[in-house]
């Protein structure tokens, strides 16, 4: 048998090629190649894979399969908790989707990339303006990796290998910051926050902060979407013992919200996705971080664009100016292994900033804490309903606490019959909270969306 007759790419059933397939790798069998897999857990019947069709029988199909599903287009979706359904002008996708950006890797030679190198300078500069800090690079994977890596700079300045971190903070970032930093020998302590505000407990932080503490992480607005009004002694009490401040944002906030520069923060870490990024299934993310000192600037993953001159005409030009990355130098002072990350959507996020401006991303923040502020104070006229459960100023996001015999995971099952999406369960994340769950309200809901949640929920726990 000759196997010329058969591309060598295409995977094909055919049982001679199988036979050949078995032959050259000593088996007698294909599932023999699957051993290490226990038997309980294997299919036992043939996959349910139907008869060839044509392509207009499987688009039809595809089609009816698709339109099962609901998306944020059907429905009012009050569902936060690390992506939030925001408003994506359509210049953003319109612009990224040119193929010179579309299409670009890394720009290693800025002679042929300098279009890409400048729009990640935009991004760059936006994002220092934004949050008050000198440097930033031009993006990471998500929020939690961020994290993970503003960590591990803390611990290489200082030397130290302890992590304080709050107590109502996201879980998921939780897992990761604790998967980037243990294995170099880190560990992360929590300190409390108030029960009724969510504000750090500051006497209970300075107990905590000693020679051995690297960096305190603080999130502003929370994870549970309070805003810390005391930010200034946790700066003084963070830096009294030497200490790094990371903080945390939601870029969005800083429309109305002092930046973390204003206050004293060393590294400032966020998620970019309300930046013109969409929700896209939930991911990927836009990892966004800046600092302050140089210091930390050499100790920053991924990579920084610069802005020069050419030699001959005096032109600005751009380049690479700054890569850890282990693939440039030694391996064991490289401060990442971040290779291709998210440009395209640094790229996006920067062209959002660009079409709002100062002016519209300070009305865009008005107008967020604005209709949360509505729906909480609707909610809170629900008589077994306790909206917020903190008592602080929010931004965006919010606890709600149901006082009925009827669990939280119920209400939002009930919810989707009035068209409504609901918020995030906090039972397993926080049991303290009780029956709660976190809501999120933005620009994209319009006064009657919010009535209709508000309406929803009277009628299926009032």
């Amino acid at each position: 048998m000759t196997m010329n007759k058969y591309h060598p790419y295409i995977p094909n059933s055919e049982e001679e090629v199988e036979a050949v397939l078995l032959r050259s790798l000593g088996l007698t069998e294909v599932g023999e190649l699957f051993r290490d897999v226990p038997s309980s857990v294997r299919l036992k019947r043939p996959l349910k894979i139907p008869e060839s069709s044509s392509e207009l029988e499987v688009e039809r199909r595809i089609e009816e399969v698709l339109n099962e599903n609901l998306s944020i287009k059907d429905l009012p979706v009050f569902l936060g908790g690390g992506f939030w359904p925001h408003y994506v002008p359509a210049a953003v996708e319109e612009v990224i989707n040119r193929s010179e950006f579309l299409t670009s890797y890394t720009p290693y030679q800025p002679e042929i990339s300098q279009g890409v190198l400048q729009a990640l300078f935009e991004f760059q500069s936006m994002v220092a303006q934004l949050t008050g800090m000198k440097y930033s690079n031009c993006s990471m994977y998500d929020f939690s990796s961020a994290l993970g890596e503003a960590a591990r700079m803390a611990a290489r300045v200082t030397g130290r290998l302890k992590i304080l971190i709050p107590e109502f903070i996201s879980p998921l970032r939780e897992r990761v910051l604790k998967t980037y930093i243990e294995p170099a020998g880190m560990r992360v302590v929590k300190y409390p926050q108030e029960n009724s505000t969510g504000q750090i407990d500051v006497e209970a932080l300075e107990k905590l902060c000693d020679d051995k503490v690297a960096a305190v992480y603080l999130e502003n607005p929370s994870y549970l979407g309070f805003v810390e009004e005391g930010v200034e002694p946790v700066e003084e009490t963070t830096h009294s013992v030497g200490a790094t401040l990371i903080v945390g944002v939601d870029p969005l906030s800083l429309g109305i919200l002092r930046p973390p520069g204003d206050y004293g923060a060393d590294i400032v870490v966020a998620e970019g996705q309300p930046l013109g990024l969409g929700l896209n299934y939930g991911g990927p993310g836009l990892g966004v971080m800046a600092c302050r000192d140089p210091s930390l600037l050499r100790q920053m993953p991924g990579r920084i664009v610069g802005m020069t001159q050419t030699v001959e005409g005096d032109r600005p030009a751009f380049c690479l100016a700054l890569q850890s990355r282990e693939q440039h130098i030694k391996r064991e002072r490289a401060t990442s292994n971040i290779c291709t990350n998210n440009a395209l959507y640094a790229i996006a996020a920067a062209v959002y900033l660009s079409l709002l401006g100062s002016d519209g991303l300070a009305e865009l923040g008005k107008t967020i804490a604005a209709k949360s502020r509505y729906a909480m104070e609707g909610l809170s006229s629900i008589s077994k309903v306790e909206a917020p459960v903190f008592q602080a100023f929010h931004f965006k996001e919010f606890v709600v606490r149901i006082h009925a015999p009827i669990r939280i995971e119920d209400v939002n099952k009930r919810l989707l019959k009035h068209g409504v999406y609901g918020g995030l369960p906090l039972r397993s994340e926080f049991p303290n909270l009780g029956n709660a769950a976190l809501l999120c309200v933005t620009e994209v809901h319009s006064k009657e969306d919010i009535d209709r949640l508000v309406d929803a929920i009277r009628l299926e726990v009032g």
